[in-house]
């Protein structure tokens, strides 16, 4: 009898070693040939500008593709966050096999083919949402495999939106956090927590391995804190947080206007129009793909004045049209430059003001402040953490009760951190 328990218990951490290095390796893998596939396609449309006339065209193919054959899939983020919740409503039992509806694996190449066709075209998006959709398509697939409870799906699908989190952008601990924050706040088990950041880590050294270089930002000047230094943070904070508000809501915007197209293919081809034409008439490649050189400007170069304004207008119409890629890199574009630009009124160095709004801004639109602290201070360093703590804390209560993930909102109040602390505040 005890033979058999311990065998029993030995398959079950064999079994689980088994899916985190698979997850691991296949997400981490197909991240870093996403990233690398997405450079070269930057590269060429910056030398091959001409071909943004083709972004109707483009937007007109994808629309097709997930019309045919990816209607399952074109939810993206919100269909993994649904599952999960859907997962959790069945998970009475942790021996209760999930009989909910699988993540299509055609996911993962639509949205990796889709998003470069995006960046070449000449769309406004990120690429998170890409690494996000592969690894939780990638990683549900061993649901069926080997037959996991609805608890252990739940847990192998934060393991794949960690580790595409953690390969595309290099911050584990973030990825681990964000996973974790996004599927399920206040209800985080300590089971989920070692996978999270087993397959983070495991993710990001992988696509290291790859060769894959992530972009280094740095704060060389970090003021010593008082009142005055922390008052003008909790002012920026607001200002990013309204910030986010504005980009949650043009998002929303425009997907009514974009709603009332009926047959939907047609609404990336005209939005592509609308998009080429700005280009055109703008004359300028500043705000579209994902906008890196502006980003590591903003940290030493004043920028322009509605360049934040801008990226979020270009990334709501290519989004909300139904262009694939991501939102969380413009929001670092548009928390950026908008930080860059506040050196006009708010006394702080002009890269602690960036790197603030480059965190703040991701906060509030997405809802997930824990993991934005940490990243911010993965990227920054330790020494920025209480100005990119207050500053994000801030900017997630001015962003309100809304963010860019709509799954995330319907699985209730309960979630959210305005709940948590109104439910404490009387303990």
């Amino acid at each position: 009898m005890q033979m058999k328990k311990i065998s029993t218990h030995l398959l079950f951490i064999l079994k689980w070693l088994f899916i985190t290095i698979m997850t691991a390796g296949l997400v981490g893998s197909a991240t870093a040939w996403f990233l690398i596939a997405l450079d070269f396609v930057t590269i060429w449309r910056t030398n091959h500008i001409w071909v943004v006339n083709f972004l109707p065209l483009i937007g007109l193919g994808i629309g097709f593709a997930y019309h045919y054959f990816g209607a399952d899939a074109k939810k993206g983020n919100d269909l993994i966050l649904e599952i999960h919740q859907a997962t959790e409503t069945t998970s009475t039992t942790s021996t209760k096999t999930s009989s909910t509806k699988p993540i299509p694996l055609i996911m993962a190449p639509l949205v990796f083919i889709s998003s470069l066709l995006t960046h070449l075209g000449g769309g406004s998006a990120g690429r998170e949402g890409t690494a996000v959709q592969i690894g939780g398509a990638i990683a549900d697939q061993f649901t069926s495999i080997f037959k996991l409870s609805s608890a252990e799906r739940k847990t192998i699908l934060i393991m794949g939106v960690s580790a595409g989190f953690a390969a595309v952008f290099g911050t584990p601990f973030a990825a681990a956090i964000f996973a974790l924050e996004i599927m399920s706040f206040r209800k985080v088990k300590f089971e989920n927590i070692i996978p999270s950041f087993a397959a983070a880590f495991g993710a990001h050294y992988i696509c290291l391995a790859w060769m894959v270089k992530h972009t280094v930002y740095s704060i060389d000047i970090i003021p010593s804190i008082t009142i005055s230094t922390i008052s003008w943070t909790m002012l920026a904070g607001l200002i990013f947080g309204l910030a986010a508000f504005l980009f949650i809501y043009t998002g929303k915007i425009f997907e009514a206007l974009f709603s009332k197209i009926k047959f939907e293919p047609m609404r990336p081809f005209i939005g592509g129009i609308i998009i080429s034409l700005f280009i055109v008439v703008a004359n300028s490649t500043k705000y579209i793909g994902l906008g890196i050189p502006s980003i590591m400007d903003a940290f030493n170069t004043p920028a322009g004045s509605f360049d934040f304004a801008l990226k979020l207008l270009l990334t709501s119409l290519t989004l909300s049209a139904g262009f694939k890629g991501g939102e969380v890199t413009p929001l670092f574009f548009i928390g950026a430059t908008l930080g860059n630009v506040l050196i006009w009124f708010i006394p702080l160095p002009m890269a602690l003001l960036a790197g603030m709004g480059f965190v703040s801004v991701f906060a509030g639109a997405t809802h997930c402040v824990i993991a934005s602290i940490i990243m911010g201070i993965e990227l920054f360093g330790i020494q920025a953490g209480m100005y990119v703590g207050i500053a994000s804390l801030v900017a997630y209560f001015a962003s309100g009760r809304n963010g860019i993930y709509n799954a995330k909102l319907k699985m209730g109040a309960k979630y959210d951190l305005y709940n948590f602390i109104s439910k404490t505040k009387g303990l």
